[in-house]
């Protein structure tokens, strides 16, 4: 049985002025980083995929337990928890509606499975805007979410480390091409750590009611993933078999 992924984020829109003497205009672009992950899950006939980028997961993010149970499991990449607890009902017409990150924690609790992958808008992310360290979906993380800015950026490239055999790294190459940042967390005691980059979790797991959770601190996509890591010949391997494990 085909089983649904639901990626939410890795997505944006950036704002250029550009100034020419006198005269300047401005242009606007609107990009996704989701290609690479989408391959490694296009590439197996065991999932559907589906991607919602952040600014539609704003309004369209269920609102409810049973919207979220079409899906085996729900990945957040690069999204700040604003955008789930902000959607315009909220923040401009001031009406009250579902936390959608409490219903998160319900939705793993009941069964469901949730990775969080690291950049500047997941974990705490920059300036701690990421804000998931002050939400229920911190309880159902194998890792505590620091309350500042958690980036470590490690421009000269650095490697992750297995610390544990773990059905996760079955077919994976053993020699992991660097990654040059990821989100700083601690691991908790009911987390299990996986893989490790600065001594710092890498890769985790944990349970929690009837679901499963795990995190992948940093990014599947640039810049922190650079094309060393997202062509790395075990990158569709990686991906595909923490869904496995946390779908089973």
């Amino acid at each position: 049985m085909t089983k649904k992924v639901l990626l939410v984020g890795e997505s944006w829109t950036k704002t250029t002025i550009h100034v020419k003497g006198f005269d300047s205009f401005v242009t606007s672009e609107y990009e996704t980083g989701e290609e690479f992950i989408r391959g490694a899950f296009e590439q197996s006939e065991d999932y559907e995929y589906e991607h919602m980028p952040a600014h539609i997961a704003m309004e369209e993010f269920p609102y409810d337990l049973e919207g979220l149970k079409k899906y085996d499991l729900i990945i957040l990449s690069d999204i700040g928890a604003n955008s789930l607890l902000l959607p315009n009902r909220v923040f401009s017409k001031s009406e009250k509606t579902a936390n959608r990150c409490n219903l998160i924690k319900e939705y793993v609790l009941d069964g469901g499975a949730l990775l969080m992958i690291g950049g500047y808008m997941t974990f705490s992310g920059i300036n701690a805007a990421g804000k998931w360290q002050d939400t229920a979906v911190q309880d159902v993380l194998p890792v505590k979410i620091l309350s500042t800015d958690d980036r470590i950026e490690t421009p000269e490239g650095i490697y992750p480390k297995v610390v544990k055999d773990h059905e996760i790294f079955e077919g994976v190459e053993k020699e992991w091409p660097h990654v040059l940042g990821y989100n700083k967390t601690i691991l908790k005691e009911d987390g299990k750590l996986l893989a490790t980059v600065n001594e710092d979790p890498f890769i985790a797991v944990g349970s929690y009611g009837k679901g499963k959770s795990a995190v992948f601190t940093s990014d599947s996509a640039p810049h922190w993933a650079p094309p060393e890591f997202v062509n790395w010949k075990s990158y569709n391997k990686l991906f595909v078999n923490i869904a496995d494990y946390l779908t089973k």
